[in-house]
């Protein structure tokens, strides 16, 4: 009999999947759900999958290691897809695809299963990640074998008696973890239509939002949030600090029409308060304490370090090869930000470092001003060389 090992939400898809794989395969099923922030009570998950035939349910707390090892490195990075998607998502694919290759070890089972689609961008996601790091696994992706369209597969769950928490009436698909709350399906599907107030959670109408400011500090070592407001915090801790204050004045709703790995364009809306402000103040500090060249190639690094995330590769020589440079180059983003928040909106107001490169001395135009100005005559002669050879060679014009 096969035994496989599947990453299990709770959700839709890999509720149903539970049952169709012991209808579909005569398999033996290993429920796996991995606490990266979801908000849910990750044991009822468990007793869930339990209930509906899963041999055994495993529960793992990754809250802590999901910051560490996987968001905070690509915050460093610089790295948001398309300019809009901070990678909530798609930063908890590889972890999850890790700890099914450990599980399935231990289990001795030959096979893993997810619950991913067959036009999204998570299967391509935890294929690859398998792949990468146990190539000998199956893998089985429910969702893309049976063909049912999403009303029939909730159908079929009401037939077998399989409790899920969508209906046909609110058919939104959401996931989520502590850097992100993704939502699509439903109204969503028609970029024209504006996200109605419903699908939001963690972020306040901006409409409804505090009238009073709110200033708050962040404290960056090597690149790393380590505390806010003065306090040292984990990474886990900080982002739901973060998340809660952010989203109390409406910040960090992300409408975007994103183009995915196969090919599509889908309209996406996330939810990403922390994220929205820890980038933010992240590349501000970037401003104040790394030279103009290497700000220029950081924004290279950060576009390659996106796609990479995005499409799947996180485990490639590639991705490990920029880690490596992200860390040198954020050696000195140490400092502290001050962020400003107001209704429906954020900014940084203020920047402090030890290795701050601006000068106040060179800056300046009072009485404490340094800089040598009767340098600037030779430098701009210099620097206008080649325009002026060019317009005595080849005319002005």
């Amino acid at each position: 009999m096969k035994k496989v090992v599947l990453a299990y939400s709770g959700g839709l898809d890999t509720s149903v999947s539970i049952h169709w794989l012991k209808e579909r395969y005569d398999a033996e099923v290993v429920a796996l759900t991995v606490d990266v922030g979801q908000g849910k009570d990750i044991e009822a998950i468990r007793q869930k999958a339990l209930s509906l035939g899963a041999i055994k349910a495993i529960a793992l707390d990754a809250r802590e290691e999901f910051v560490r090892d996987f968001v905070f490195p690509t915050l460093r990075a610089g790295a948001i897809y398309e300019g809009d998607y901070p990678l909530s998502s798609a930063l908890s694919r590889p972890l999850i695809a890790r700890y099914l290759v450990e599980v399935a070890r231990q289990e001795v089972a030959t096979t893993v299963a997810h619950g991913c689609t067959g036009k999204g961008n998570d299967q391509v996601r935890f294929d690859v990640s398998v792949g990468a790091l146990a190539p000998d696994l199956e893998i089985i992706a429910p969702v893309r074998e049976w063909g049912m369209s999403r009303e029939e597969e909730i159908e079929y769950a009401h037939e077998h008696g399989i409790p899920v928490p969508t209906t046909i009436e609110s058919p939104y698909s959401i996931d989520a973890n502590l850097w992100g709350r993704s939502i699509e399906c439903g109204v969503l599907e028609d970029p024209w239509e504006e996200p109605p107030e419903e699908v939001f959670e963690w972020t306040r109408s901006p409409a409804e939002g505090p009238d009073d400011l709110r200033y708050i500090e962040i404290e960056f070592e090597k690149g790393t949030p380590v505390a806010l407001d003065g306090e040292r915090l984990s990474g886990a801790q900080l982002i739901v600090r973060l998340n809660a204050l952010a989203g109390g004045y409406g910040i960090g709703r992300i409408d975007h029409l994103e183009n995915r790995l196969v090919g599509i364009k889908s309209r996406e809306v996330y939810e990403a308060p922390a994220a929205a402000v820890l980038y933010e103040a992240h590349r501000k500090l970037e401003k104040m304490t790394l030279t103009k060249q290497s700000a220029r190639f950081n924004a290279i690094v950060a576009a390659t370090y996106a796609d990479l995330v995005y499409n799947g590769l996180w485990y490639s020589a590639l991705k490990r090869d920029l880690d490596t440079y992200v860390e040198s180059a954020q050696r000195h983003v140490t400092g502290t930000v001050r962020v400003k928040l107001e209704r429906g909106n954020f900014q940084v107001v203020g920047v402090r470092s030890p290795y701050s490169l601006y000068s106040y001395s060179l800056a300046t135009y009072d009485k404490a001003d340094a800089f040598d100005h009767k340098a600037s005559v030779g430098f701009i002669k210099l620097w206008g060389l080649p325009l002026r050879v060019q317009a005595q060679a080849q005319g002005s014009k």
